[in-house]
């Protein structure tokens, strides 16, 4: 009895799950459709692989996000870790970055921009672990340690003027349409190798499985001998590496880094997170609906930019529609439409 009632528990919140997702693509195919009538270069080629470039980082943070959501904690951060990491790299190419050349040289920035995200993210893990107090007030204020730490050390200097080979990046493949040359750039694959791993390490291992126990229900997650430090410290630190390597794409994209580029940019990536159906309480959510949250910010700012719209009412609009997909999750939790159950995990 008690099997068939997980089993049939388990079963809403997958079809709740899915169809929240097939909502979310609805609106996005909607958009897409209003744009493509409304404007004349939403739909170009142009376009759509500048929405990819300029995206990506959003995309790279929201799968380490998901990742600390799913475990029942949530990481504010990141941002202050991606500019403190993008400067890292950034001084190393100012300093060196001629001398190193192409591939060297990309081996020693992503090393040193992925040390500097495991340990700062590792540093909140740590703090969430032995204060026992809210991850979002412990991150809140890592944020502005790191973040004031950064400016302090760097006097809010900009960095620039980096080597060929980096302001080059990666380009894998490509094709000609139109005249003009496009190809699958640095933060494509970045992103590209990101989300597979990601999906990789939530769908198909154990660790994946456990941390999604973790979030669902600690206290059984503690009695079945889950090592919950060591989960905690994982997602973390692979929040903080996921930062880091976005801080990275970042920077090869803009061509410049600034201690304020990244800090604020919160919103964007949880915004994502939330519309693509994530439990603040942990426990829920799925990579897909993240990526459909992060593809329905994007073509909502690019559409309201490609139609004059003011920069201002775009955080407006971003606010708007979290408030509605969180009043419409209470909503569908009331009615017990995403109620959940225990998740059985091999040793």
């Amino acid at each position: 009895m008690r099997n068939d009632e997980r089993l049939r528990g388990g079963t809403r919140a997958g079809f709740a799950a899915l169809r929240g997702e097939f909502l979310l693509a609805g609106v996005i195919l909607l958009l897409v459709a209003v744009l493509g009538a409304k404007t004349d270069g939403f739909l170009s080629w142009s376009n759509l692989f500048d929405l990819l470039n300029s995206y990506a980082f959003v995309g790279i943070m929201a799968a380490g996000l998901l990742t600390v959501l799913i475990s029942g904690g949530i990481d504010i951060s990141f941002t202050a870790t991606a500019t403190v990491a993008q400067y890292v790299v950034a001084s190393i190419l100012v300093r060196y970055g001629e001398s190193m050349g192409a591939p060297f040289g990309w081996i020693v920035i992503f090393g040193a921009a992925a040390f500097t995200g495991l340990l700062l993210g590792a540093v909140n893990g740590l703090l969430v672990h032995s204060l026992r107090v809210s991850a979002m007030i412990v991150t809140i204020a890592t944020l502005n340690v790191f973040y004031g730490i950064l400016i302090f050390v760097t006097r809010g200097k900009w960095l620039y003027d980096f080597p060929k080979w980096f302001a080059d990046g990666v380009n894998v493949w490509s094709f000609t349409q139109g005249g003009a040359t496009y190809s699958l750039s640095l933060a494509i694959c970045a992103l590209i190798a990101v989300l597979a791993f990601t999906a990789f390490l939530l769908n198909r291992t154990t660790l994946g499985r456990k941390i999604y126990a973790m979030g669902g229900n600690p206290e059984a997650a503690t009695r079945m001998g889950f090592n919950l430090l060591g989960l905690l410290l994982f997602v973390f630190c692979y929040m903080g590496f996921l930062a880091a390597i976005g801080a990275v794409v970042q920077a090869q994209v803009m061509q410049t880094v600034a201690p304020n580029s990244i800090v604020g940019r919160e919103l964007e990536v949880l915004a994502a997170v939330v519309l693509g159906g994530a439990s603040l309480s942990g426990g829920g959510g799925t990579l897909l609906g993240t990526m459909l949250g992060v593809a329905l910010i994007a073509i909502l700012q690019n559409g309201l930019t490609l139609l004059g719209v003011s920069s201002y009412w775009h955080q407006i609009v971003i606010g708007c529609v979290i408030l509605s997909s969180v009043s419409a999750t209470a909503w569908n939790a009331r009615n017990g439409a995403g109620k959940g159950v225990g998740i059985d995990v091999p040793d």
